[in-house]
Formats: C-alpha cells, sequence, structure tokens
C-alpha cells in the first residue's frame, strides 16, 4: 500500500465523487436512455429540481458504503476481517426495513434476502450464496453499489482491495456479482497510483477469473471503444449484447458494470464527462454514477472534481447515514473521509490522523464546508486551502445537528437518526479575525430548536484569534437541529478554524406529553413506539427483543436512568453504551423471575444476575451507571450490581429503552454526566 501525504485528501474526493454521483443520477434512477436523451440531451448537471425531486437524499449506495465498513472498526481493524464479522455489522446497524437496504422482499431484493438468511443463522458468504439464494438474486448490482470503501482503506494495492471486497460483497452476493464488485474496488485502489484509464482497466480486470462474464464484458467494451465509435454506438452495442432484457431480477450487476467500464474508458479521464455518460445511458443511474465517481475522485483528486459543473457548491459535503447508530446519521464528507482515512492507516497497523485535534468540524480540505450553509446574501463564505471556514460580512451560518421535520417527511429510503448534540454538552470554537480588518468583528455561537439559544457575544479586534467554550443550555426537551455562528464583520473576514463540541449530556431525554418532535429524536427497532400524553411512551414489541436508542458513539461516562411500566412483556429494562443493536450494556427485569445485567457483543453474556419479581402495571426506576470499564445497576434506588468487565469492554455509546415481547410506557428517562 502506498499512503501518500495526500492520501486523505485523496479519500475525501472519492467521498465526494461517490455522493456527487448519487445526488447526480438519484432523480431519474432506473430511467431509460431513450427517456433521458430526449428529456435532457445528456446529463451534465444536476437535474433534480427539473425532476421535482431533493438534491440531498438517503439512499442506500451511500448509507451501505459507509456503514458496513464500520466492521473494520467494530472487529479491531483486523486485516483479516472474515465475512461472518462484516455479516454481524449488517445485523447490528441495519434496522429492518426501516435504514439502509431496498426492502423489496425475500427473493426480490438481494440485500433484503440476505439480511433474512443473517437472521435465521446462515452465517456469511452462506447468508449470499448462490446455492440458498439462486444464481439470479445473488448476481444483482447491490455487490459492487456498497464497495468503493474497500478500495479506499488499500490506497496502491487493489489485490489486497479485491480480496477485501470479495469478503464484502459475499456477505449478500456471490458469482458475477462478486467479480463486479472486485473490479470496481481494485479500480479505486489503483487510481491512487494510476492514472491512465486502459492501465486501471489492465490492473484490475487480472484479479479476476479469465473465463467469467464480467472479464469478458469488459474486454469487449474496451474492444468496441478501441475502434473509435462514438460512445452512443458502444452504449447500443452494450445493450444488446449484455442489456437488461438478457439477464434476470429486478437489477442486474452485468448490464450496470458494463456502463461503468464504458463511462471510464470514453470520459477521457474528465470527472464531468464520465459521469455525463454514465447518468446519460440510463438503468441504475445513482448506483453506477456513484462507482463512477468515487473511482475518477480519486484519480483526478479535487482539482478534477471542479472541472464542468459546479458540482460541490450545492452539496456542500452534506451526507445521511441512517441507521442503528442514529447519532451518526447527520454527517459530512470530510467526517467520513477522516474516518475511512483512519481506518485505512490503522488496519495497515499505522497511527490514525486527527485535524485539528480532532474537532468535529475541522474543515480539513480545500472547499470544504461540512454542511454549513448562509442563510442571506449578506454573508459569503469559502475555504480555499482547507485551513478554515472564512466568512465575509453580516450574518449568520450554520449546520445540520438533527433531521428536520420537513427532511423527515420525504419518501424514498428511510431517514431516522438522534441529534448529535444534546444540552449540557460543551462547544468549544476557535475564531480569527482577519488582520486586514478595518474594525472590531462580533461572533456569537448559537443553537437551535424549537427556539434560538446564544453563547456570549465576542468581539475580535483586527488579528486576533479567540477560543470559545459554552455549556449547551437545557432546550426545554426540543432536540437541537442546527449549530452556527452568527458574525458582523463590518468590511472584513472572520474565520471559523474550528468547532467541535464533547462532555456527556445533562439532560431529561423523555417524558410525559413528550412532543413529536423530541420523540423523533429516538431511533426505533419497535413494532410501535408512541406517545400516550400524560403516561409517557409506549413500547410495542411483537416479537423477540427491540430497543429505542438516543445519543451518539462518543458519550463515554455517564448515569441513565428511566422509569418503565409493563404492560405486558417478557423482560423490559434499559441499555447503556448502545453501538447498534448487537452492541450493549442492559438491565433487565424479567417475568423468569430474575434482573440480569448483561453484555451484547455478537451474543449475550450474563455479567450479574438476581432473583427479582415482574409485577405487571407497576412501575420500575432503573439505573445504570458506566465509568471507565465499570457498570454499576439499581433499580427503585436499590443497589443490584457493580461489575468490572475487563474483556472487550464497550467505552462509549448512546442509551436506550428495551422490552422483550410485549408492552411497556416509559414516563421518564434522563442523562447525568
Amino acid at each position: 500500500m502506498q499512503f501518500s501525504n495526500d492520501y486523505a485528501q485523496r479519500v475525501y474526493a472519492g467521498v465526494l465523487g461517490k455522493i456527487i454521483g448519487v445526488y447526480l443520477g438519484r432523480p431519474f434512477e432506473g430511467a431509460s436512455y431513450a427517456m433521458l436523451t430526449e428529456r435532457f440531451g445528456q446529463i451534465d448537471r444536476y437535474v433534480h429540481e427539473e425532476c421535482g425531486h431533493p438534491l440531498i437524499v438517503t439512499d442506500d449506495d451511500i448509507s451501505g458504503t459507509f456503514t458496513f465498513l464500520r466492521a473494520l472498526d467494530d472487529y479491531d481493524f483486523a486485516a483479516e476481517i472474515t465475512p461472518e464479522q462484516i455479516g454481524q455489522t449488517w445485523l447490528n446497524y441495519i434496522i429492518e426495513r426501516k435504514t439502509i437496504l431496498w426492502w423489496g422482499g425475500m427473493g426480490r431484493s438481494t440485500e433484503h434476502t440476505a439480511y433474512l438468511r443473517l437472521k435465521q443463522g446462515h452465517k456469511a458468504p452462506a447468508s449470499g450464496s448462490i446455492a440458498l439464494n439462486s444464481r439470479v438474486v445473488a448476481e444483482q448490482i447491490g455487490a459492487q453499489i456498497f464497495i468503493d470503501g474497500w478500495g479506499l482503506i488499500n490506497p496502491g494495492d487493489p489485490e489486497r482491495a479485491a480480496d477485501f471486497a470479495r469478503r464484502a460483497a459475499s456477505v449478500s452476493h456471490d458469482g458475477e456479482a462478486i467479480y463486479g464488485a472486485q473490479v470496481v474496488a481494485a479500480l479505486v485502489a489503483a487510481a491512487f497510483v494510476e492514472t491512465n484509464i486502459n492501465i486501471l482497466l489492465d490492473t484490475a480486470s487480472a484479479l479476476i477469473p479469465k473465463d467469467s462474464l464480467i472479464r469478458r464484458l469488459i474486454d469487449d467494451i474496451r474492444e468496441w471503444h478501441a475502434s473509435g465509435e462514438e460512445w452512443r454506438a458502444t452504449r447500443e452495442r452494450i445493450e444488446a449484447t449484455y442489456g437488461y432484457a438478457r439477464y434476470g431480477g429486478g437489477c442486474h450487476m452485468v448490464p450496470n458494470h458494463a456502463l461503468i467500464i464504458l463511462a471510464l474508458l470514453a470520459g477521457d479521464g474528465d470527472f464531468s464527462k464520465s459521469l455525463m455518460i454514465v447518468n446519460t445511458c440510463g438503468w441504475d443511474t445513482d448506483c453506477n454514477s456513484a462507482n463512477v465517481g468515487a473511482i475518477m475522485g480519486v484519480r483526478g483528486g479535487l482539482a478534477g472534481i471542479s472541472s464542468g459543473a459546479d458540482w460541490r457548491g450545492p452539496v456542500a459535503d452534506r451526507i445521511y447515514l441512517p441507521t442503528a447508530d442514529g447519532g451518526r446519521c447527520i454527517t459530512d464528507a470530510v467526517q467520513e473521509a477522516i474516518r475511512v482515512t483512519n481506518a485505512g492507516l490503522r488496519t495497515a497497523g499505522l497511527a490514525p490522523i486527527a485535524p485539528k485535534d480532532g474537532a468535529r468540524f475541522s474543515f480539513a480540505f480545500p472547499g470544504s464546508v461540512q454542511g454549513f450553509i448562509t442563510e442571506s446574501d449578506s454573508l459569503t463564505m469559502n475555504n480555499p486551502s482547507g485551513e478554515g471556514l472564512r466568512l465575509l460580512g453580516t450574518g449568520k451560518a450554520a449546520t445540520l445537528t438533527f433531521i428536520t421535520p420537513d427532511e423527515r417527511k420525504r419518501g424514498g429510503y428511510g431517514l431516522i437518526g438522534s441529534p448529535t448534540l444534546y444540552p449540557g454538552q460543551i462547544v468549544k470554537a476557535q475564531i480569527e479575525a482577519s488582520h486586514t480588518n478595518k474594525a472590531n468583528s462580533r461572533a456569537t455561537l448559537y443553537v437551535e430548536a424549537e427556539s434560538r439559544f446564544e453563547a456570549p457575544s465576542v468581539e475580535l479586534t483586527p488579528g486576533e484569534t479567540r477560543t470559545i467554550e459554552w455549556t449547551v443550555p437545557d432546550t426545554n426537551d426540543d432536540p437541537i437541529t442546527w449549530i452556527g455562528v452568527d458574525v458582523d464583520t463590518a468590511d472584513g473576514a472572520i474565520t471559523l478554524n474550528w468547532l467541535t463540541w464533547d462532555g456527556t449530556p445533562n439532560a431529561t431525554l423523555l417524558r410525559p406529553n413528550i412532543t413529536t418532535n423530541a420523540l423523533s429524536a429516538w431511533v426505533s427497532c419497535f413494532d410501535e413506539l408512541a406517545s400516550t400524553g400524560a403516561n409517557g411512551v409506549m413500547l410495542i414489541s411483537n416479537t423477540g427483543r427491540n430497543i429505542a436508542t438516543t445519543g451518539t458513539r462518543e458519550w463515554g461516562d455517564y448515569t441513565f436512568e428511566a422509569t418503565l411500566d409493563a404492560h405486558m412483556a417478557s423482560s423490559l429494562g434499559i441499555a447503556a453504551r448502545v453501538q447498534g443493536l448487537e452492541r450493549y450494556y442492559a438491565l433487565l427485569l424479567s417475568r423468569g423471575g430474575t434482573i440480569t445485567l448483561t453484555k451484547r457483543l455478537d451474543g449475550e453474556q450474563t455479567l450479574a444476575q438476581t432473583a427479582a419479581v415482574l409485577e405487571f402495571d407497576r412501575a420500575y426506576r432503573f439505573a445504570i451507571s458506566v465509568v471507565g470499564n465499570r457498570i454499576a445497576a439499581s433499580l427503585d434506588g436499590h443497589p443490584l450490581f457493580d461489575v468490572i468487565d475487563n474483556d472487550h469492554p464497550l467505552t462509549s455509546g448512546a442509551v436506550g429503552l428495551v422490552v422483550d415481547e410485549g408492552h411497556a410506557v416509559a414516563s421518564l428517562a434522563a442523562i447525568h454526566g
């Protein structure tokens, strides 16, 4: 592998290329070549407004890519991570019928089929095998649409990238779909060190069997392109030879892989032209465009993305990643690029990076804005060198910390999550006034929930740099949706060098008469979670264990307590340091006559247990304190357990409410740092 000085920036360009490709191709996903040609001529710009769609959307290509790669983090960055472990990552982060996947049903949606196989106990790679799921199902497109990250973590090592891709793709796919995924991952990895498209294709295609259909497809398209024919003519040949009519299922790998190869060859090494071709060709446009965007983003870097249309400005780095790890739903291309970069470094045994001491908003790459937008023309912003967000004029610049009500109403893939910022946490920022300013400047940090809450304003003399710390106040149970800075620079500029927050909240998270907006901060896999008014929030689990969580992966030491009343349940209780559906500590009162402190980590382990009686229609006050690897628990104020977990302890995570098969009502939940 070749970790060059610009590795992180090239990863960022690959992430940008991926999300730009999705946002560009999503509004007309599945459209025919004929329709796109007639309506648009060619897709050389964002056309979402013409199609009546939003630009920034939730999409499986994005959420699957950056979620399944977390297997490395969860399994100690093991270079020999197994398909079974990556499959367990699916079970940990996917909320059934709510997040990441197209939930098209067993035998129709390949990923839904594989997920059900995993739930049935079939370990990967059996979960995605032809033997279990049939060739048509196993060879659909999903293997390559989630695969770019495995190339990004292996810069200059396409063989290693292809090996990782095989393991990851086999969770849900088999056969030719594995080969297509290996080619895409290898192209991404090789693009860090090679720009010649033909050499890239030589390298990637050599890693799959010579007698495979994907290899023959690549060779054919290269031959057709080399003859000098125009790309539209080659597209017609692809439809006749490898088109949808020849392959079963809803969205087969083979036709769409062919369009990726065509776009790379006919795009002349140009980011914009390559995206234009692959989108104008139709079929699964967001998937194909995303793969081409990632490859070309790495190959040409940020300079390559700047060719043609303004791809970066409208996107503003914004990403949604709805999973069972709800606090990471609101994210951006910089944060994800740093995580991917560190996955690559740590898997190779190298030290991770932490731009600006790990600040959440580091603006670490040229042009990055990390979701910040301005509300009026009186304030403009830029970041030409990656040093900070330069604000010129007067007004507000802010970025999302939670999903807005309007965003939650949109259709498509599920958009659920938790806020990234809560009352009681400490916001820190460094702000610098330009030395060329002719007068003092003013800056005010603020957050917006239902109301706006401001930190004390600071005044900066020309050239002055100030670091601000502010404890976020109680927001009256309303989730914090925005954080920003209000500036008045008169005739000068202020640079927001970085912005971050830390600490554990001190907040009431749930109470009777909770508002719909506040309840939406809980990520739920319950069959029903709804306010009952003055009684609290009902939690209904029709079968098995279900959990609702709020908070972020960064929460470390805290006490979480909640009051629950079981109307009928096999067990109920609370969870701490929740890192998904399969990773948490829980205190559970059981109908079987016990109260148990458990640890869920690829299976369930009992840490402590004692006798207790679960009475229906009685309120119980549960509490868990987690400090380091020490977990203490109490019920109704009476201490129960105090244990030390030395076996792969969970060191951080959100909080949750748990019910096994039944109906309970939660009337209060609070966290204290």
